[in-house]
């Protein structure tokens, strides 16, 4: 055993110099191998999604930009087949039983990937649709559900935001009427990732008339079931690789068997499985706000104006160099809320913060670097622009800013009490 993890150990920081080396000459230094969470078997789990993503992933990326969508079946699949759609999943359903730290490993060299579409894709199969299952789902609901998503067979959705209920969960309308053992379902879900290709939502519906934090249920809705219609693939501004729709349910009967626990509590569940949510936002975007330094670093040493590289300008690397300090700074917050939730401590505060600062820091890395790539930074021919698109809805997507900085002030005891 010794013998193996000094192996294993001389591998990780083999694969952490090589990381380090392939990044640009202004020597932009991320984490070490032995940092906070990360030790060197989340290096080696990272080294080996990053040859899937080199290998069957990054080549067809243009093509399925182009197309508005990729193919999440053979995608899924091929990342089944190895592991990494249940790092932290139960090994009775097919997962690897790691803990947490792993999964955000997997999150953060999911960043690796050349658009946003697709790691925003995957992220839902992992972290979106199925902690709850995971956690509090029936062994038939894991076995029917879980055990396939975790194995690539299956594509999952959630259905959670509405035409008029987005950040405002508590407010969504669709209801699942019990009649007999079975939910009547009736309403529609809104900005569905994976929804034109998923065969089942995580759905979340009101399950009574009681107070809106204890009537709602997450319901495993298989979604060819009579009644579901994908109504409407959304056409948006980024993230175009990733199928985004407008769902209707008409009268659609599931088992009440397919509550994911107890009913009632889906309001609850759904708030643990945020925590999940906006951390992997948060640690999905550190390696493209990191790439797209490295590649402004390269580019800028390239350009030349007035007779020097652009880099050589004051504003230019003093931008740069702060960038990656902000960068460095959100990498540190995501690393901690990482390794309290992974003890099994509440960090919605501290998720809401690293979601918050995330969808902040990317905006303003995608604006300042793209300016310096000048009139080929308003081109598709180089990825800054692609991200620019993309990584816009961090900001939105999961609970825009605002609600977290209300969800903060909340827990600071800060925000006004409103009148009944």
């Amino acid at each position: 055993m010794a013998v193996w993890m000094t192996l294993i150990k001389k591998l990780g920081r083999s694969l952490c110099i090589a990381r380090h080396f392939s990044n640009s000459k202004a020597l932009l230094q991320s984490s070490e191998c032995d940092d906070i969470v990360y030790g060197p078997e989340h290096w080696q789990l990272r080294y080996s999604l990053r040859k899937i993503i080199e290998k069957d992933i990054n080549p067809h990326v243009d093509e399925w930009e182009a197309q508005r969508k990729f193919p999440a079946h053979k995608v899924f699949k091929i990342l089944g087949d190895n592991g990494f759609l249940g790092v932290n999943k139960p090994k009775e359903y097919g997962g690897l039983e790691l803990d947490y730290t792993y999964s955000i490993a997997v999150a953060e060299e999911l960043g690796n990937i050349n658009c946003g579409g697709v790691p925003m894709a995957i992220g839902v199969q992992t972290d979106m649709a199925t902690p709850a299952l995971a956690r509090f789902g029936s062994d038939f609901l894991k076995r029917e559900f879980l055990a396939p998503s975790i194995a690539g067979d299956s594509v999952a959705c959630l259905g959670v935001s509405e035409v008029g209920s987005g950040s405002d969960v508590a407010s969504i309308q669709t209801r699942a009427s019990r009649k007999g053992d079975d939910l009547i379902l009736n309403g529609g879900k809104m900005w569905t990732t994976n929804g034109t290709q998923a065969d089942w939502m995580c759905c979340l519906a009101n399950t009574s008339d009681g107070k809106s934090h204890f009537n709602k249920s997450l319901i495993c809705l298989p979604m060819k079931t009579p009644g579901v219609t994908v109504a409407k693939e959304i056409q948006k501004l980024g993230m175009w690789s990733s199928d985004t729709a407008q769902i209707f349910l008409d009268d659609v009967r599931v088992p009440r068997s397919h509550i994911i626990g107890e009913e009632g509590q889906g309001f609850t569940y759904q708030m643990l499985q945020f925590q999940e949510e906006r951390i992997f936002a948060a640690a999905a975007v550190l390696m493209p706000i990191e790439n797209m330094i490295s590649e402004t670093i390269k580019y800028t040493i390239e350009r030349k104006i007035f007779g020097q590289p652009v880099l050589n300008f004051q504003v230019v690397h003093f931008t740069l160099a702060e960038l990656a300090a902000e960068l460095e700074m959100l990498r540190s917050a995501t690393y901690r809320a990482v390794a309290l939730y992974a003890k099994g401590q509440d960090v919605t505060k501290l998720a809401s913060m690293c979601k918050l600062k995330a969808g902040r820091l990317v905006r303003e890395a995608t604006d300042k670097c793209l300016q310096y790539w000048g009139g080929m930074g308003f081109t598709e021919d180089v990825i800054i622009s692609r991200f620019y698109r993309d990584m816009r809805l961090i900001s939105i997507g999961g609970g825009a800013d605002e609600v977290m900085l209300s969800i903060i002030c909340k827990l600071m005891n800060t925000l006004p009490k409103t009148k009944k």
